[in-house]
């Protein structure tokens, strides 16, 4: 690595992590040799690139302004050396982040042709429904589920998931099986990932918009738990049918409401990096929205 991309990797890394020790360790360097990297940097520049206290890293405003552009110029560096060597040859480590259930059951396992065409690539999957600063852990991409908030993020739609309402035979035995959407409203209703608090859940039937209030006493911001809840007899839930479909033929969910569409999920790969990431980031992404597209219903 030449003087000045290391300079500018190792100031793009403090500066989206926020830390001079991870940036350290992520990149193979001691904290005193990062210090003294962005201070050669700093001092070739004559500019003052961070705020330092003994609390947090602050980027100045020239720091800023080199951080939008040294990103772009490691990935058109990273982009130039992959096109040379041929896609065949990606190399280095593609770190994804990923929701516990769809990650487990639907990503992973479809993982193993894309390395192994790419022997040279290695990957860290960091498995979480918990909000992760993208940035800040150096995520290459992230697949997400569900509406994408605005962001300068770049993103590529990869599949889109069947949703239905879901119940265990014994929550339906003890509390009555729903008829229609509006009898939801006497049921307890169980929200996962991102559905916090009473909500409304809304259905489509020919070409009637149906919107129900529904409320419960179970909450969880993790996939698991709101198959275990759910499983347990705790409550009514929605989920999609790719990730329940094991239960839905073993008779551990019923499928209720089958009259009444849900919206359907799209999943999407989030590149935090912007709109054009990496080759080998973009060779994922292409392999997996063909794999994921494939197995979703």
């Amino acid at each position: 690595m030449s003087d000045r991309w290391q300079e500018l990797a190792v100031f793009v890394r403090v500066a989206e992590s926020g830390s001079f020790s991870r940036a350290g360790r992520d990149m193979g360097l001691s904290q005193p040799s990062v210090s003294r990297i962005l201070g050669v940097l700093e001092a070739r520049l004559g500019v003052r690139l961070l705020l330092r206290t003994t609390r947090r890293l602050t980027l100045t405003a020239a720091g800023a302004r080199l951080l939008e552009r040294a990103r772009e110029i490691l990935a058109e560096i990273e982009n130039a050396e992959d096109e040379a060597r041929g896609v065949d040859s990606l190399h280095g480590t593609i770190r994804l982040a990923l929701p516990v259930v769809y990650g487990t059951r639907e990503v992973i396992p479809r993982l193993k042709p894309f390395l192994e065409r790419h022997p040279r690539l290695g990957m860290e999957l960091r498995v979480s429904d918990a909000h992760q600063d993208l940035i800040a852990e150096g995520v290459d991409v992230a697949i997400r589920m569900g509406r994408l908030r605005d962001s300068p993020f770049g993103a590529r739609r990869l599949a889109t998931l069947e949703r239905l309402v879901v119940a265990a035979p014994s929550y339906l035995a003890a509390r009555g099986t729903p008829r229609s959407p509006a009898e939801l409203a006497r049921h307890e209703c169980i929200f996962g990932p991102g559905g916090f608090g009473r909500e409304s859940w809304v259905f489509r039937r020919r070409n009637t918009v149906i919107s129900v209030d529904v409320g419960g006493r179970i909450r969880t911001d993790s996939g698991p738990g709101l198959y275990a809840s759910v499983m347990a007899g705790l409550g009514i839930a929605i989920a999609s049918r790719v990730m329940c479909g094991a239960e839905l033929s073993s008779g551990a969910l019923v499928p209720l409401l089958a009259e009444y569409a849900l919206a359907p999920a799209e999943v999407h790969a989030v590149f935090p990096g912007g709109p054009h990431p990496s080759a080998k980031v973009r060779a994922l992404a292409d392999y997996l929205a063909g794999a994921l597209s494939e197995g979703a219903s």
